[in-house]
């Protein structure tokens, strides 16, 4: 007996939802220019090769540019799909549009 395509009685796929270490990766680009994702935990260790190319093969990073100092380093980014899968729907605005921060430093005394 095979299915018959048009019958959709609640069969929708699941969505896919990244592990917490690929949860951690991903998220360090949302805050990072462009996306840019870690090659290292804060701690100093390296983040798994197999955490990175896991995030690509689900579409959650990209790979941006070769490293040609180490080239077996995946350098990636975070993707639509990426900030989607982490609740972040819109890309944070760039620094150049936040309001510029006061200056400090000494004050020109006022002219009497």
């Amino acid at each position: 007996m095979s299915k018959d395509p048009h019958d959709d009685q609640g069969d929708e796929p699941a969505i896919l939802r990244p592990t917490e270490p690929q949860r951690r990766y991903l998220e360090r680009g949302l805050s990072q220019p462009g996306g840019k994702l870690p090659l290292f935990y804060p701690d100093g260790r390296e983040v798994p090769p197999r955490t990175i190319q896991a995030c690509v093969a689900h579409g959650w990073a990209e790979p941006w540019f070769s490293n040609p100092v180490k080239p077996d380093w995946l350098v990636c980014r975070l993707t639509e799909k990426g900030r989607q899968v982490l609740g972040q729907t819109e890309i944070p605005a760039s620094p150049a549009g936040k309001a510029a921060a006061p200056k400090r430093g000494r004050r020109k005394p006022e002219a009497s």
